[in-house]
């Protein structure tokens, strides 16, 4: 019994440095951050309900591999290597051979799909610098972009981009919060001192202005569990508490801001809670920022209704919406059904662009390529949806598609900022992904297409 209780014991130990040595190499590699600074931000994580089941789930599968090598050992010590690997072949590789191909096979089936798109290459920028159409039309062709390289130069990923006809570029920093009821998020250890972290999105910013494309700066609340919109405090001391922290957040964005003279700036998304339980604070913020960046301003409500809880539209420049509105209740819609799921929306768009004199931009809309993605447009999928989700570029195609048809000619629907386009993804890997971005897939060129167009010809 000892025994085994050491044995344990040395595999937990081993859990726990596996998990760190993994953590600083992830961070360092992906975040660029120093040794150090990611070996602080592993105690920090600790904290973290999520962060601590992971390691203990690692702990098991661990644990579960020592077993099964300890008991063929056994065996072979025991039995001889011949009985060993008969063992091997009858009682591990035949079930996980089932199993993978099951797993294949269900992957196989659900990512097939009979749809022939026939893609438009005369749509497409070529040139490597944008056509800056916005200072025709004022429109937003947008994309929310991933993926940034801190060592290299991104050059050949701006030009994907410009290919596709995209003028503007959200940069999206993340605040980090554990769950909905986190007294504080992380802060700046001194605002308007860069760290490495900021020092790559001021990179990323300065080289695609390069390339004539405009920015978004759009900081983003990330909890580790749970949604920003329902962040809960018991009592007005714990609220303002948090929002000082996300003031100093904000402040410190809306200096590199203001440094790096970006077009746009975002001063929250989808912080419904804090904006019923203070919208004094809020206001009070938007002043500070002013003070600080001249540029334009925009808040990203939530498309469920939270725009109707700001009272500060007339101090931003344009009406933000997360845009992930239900256009369908069935699957493998036509576009005839996907556009007439958006004439709901647009009775109430357009009469909140007149109400305010401000136009409604798109700060988010996407659409995952599955059968279903018009149907709850918001939800996120998994590495385990192409189990239960069939793929349907052409439902994301035909979502786009429709989107353009019904609002790109409004006069008072400023763009869209498409979520995701992640520039180290593969092509080969889109034939599999059923995630929301459109790069690869279809609807890469339908969007092309529309955000080549110009609305004052």
């Amino acid at each position: 019994m000892k025994k085994e209780l050491f044995t344990t014991l040395s595999i937990y130990i081993c859990n726990w440095i596996i998990s760190l040595v993994l953590f600083v190499i992830v961070a360092m590699v992906t975040a660029g951050v120093t040794f150090l600074d990611s070996f602080k931000y592993f105690v920090e994580a600790l904290d973290r309900t999520n962060f601590l089941i992971a390691i203990h789930v690692l702990f098991v599968i661990l644990y579960f591999l020592f077993l099964i090598l300890r008991y063929f050992i056994r065996i072979r010590k025991k039995k001889g290597f011949k009985l060993m690997i008969k063992q091997l072949s009858l009682r591990l590789f035949t079930p996980v051979f089932l199993l993978f191909g099951t797993y294949q096979f269900i992957i196989i089936k659900n990512s097939s799909e009979n749809f022939q798109y026939n893609w438009i290459p005369a749509v497409e920028n070529n040139s490597g610098v944008s056509k800056d159409l916005y200072q025709i039309d004022g429109k937003h062709r947008g994309m929310s972009v991933f993926g940034w390289n801190r060592d290299k130069d991104n050059a050949n990923a701006i030009n994907d981009l410009i290919k596709s006809n995209i003028e503007w570029v959200a940069v999206i920093p993340f605040l980090d919060q554990e769950n909905e009821q986190t007294l504080t998020m992380r802060v700046p250890k001194e605002i308007g001192r860069w760290s490495r972290r900021d020092s790559l999105h001021i990179k990323t910013i300065n080289a695609l202005k390069k390339k004539n494309i405009h920015i978004m700066l759009k900081p983003h609340l990330w909890l580790s569990s749970g949604w920003r919109s329902n962040i809960t405090h018991s009592n007005e001391l714990n609220w303002n508490i948090w929002f000082e922290s996300y003031r100093a957040n904000m402040i410190h964005y809306a200096k590199i801001a203001a440094l790096t003279e970006v077009e746009l700036f975002c001063i929250g998304t989808e912080l419904k809670s804090s904006l019923k339980a203070q919208p004094d604070k809020w206001k009070s913020l938007v002043k500070e920022i002013k003070n600080i960046y001249k540029g334009k301003l925009t808040y990203a409500a939530n498309w469920d209704g939270e725009y109707e809880l700001i009272d500060f539209w007339n101090e931003m420049d344009y009406i933000g919406i997360q845009a992930y509105f239900p256009l369908t209740q069935n699957q493998n819609p036509d576009i005839t059904t996907v556009k007439k799921g958006w004439e709901t929306h647009i009775n109430m768009l357009k009469p909140l662009s007149e109400k305010h004199n401000k136009p409604i931009l798109f700060t988010e809309v996407g659409y995952k390529s599955e059968a279903s993605g018009t149907i709850r447009p918001w939800e996120w999928g998994s590495a385990l949806s192409i189990l239960s989700k069939q793929k349907s570029d052409k439902t994301q195609q035909i979502a786009f598609e429709a989107l353009y048809q019904e609002l790109w000619n409004e006069e008072w629907f400023a763009g869209t900022y498409i979520w995701q386009w992640n520039i180290r993804s593969k092509k080969e890997n889109a034939a599999k992904d059923l995630d929301f971005s459109p790069r690869y897939k279809a609807a890469e060129n339908t969007i092309a297409k529309w955000y080549s167009t110009n609305n004052c010809d």
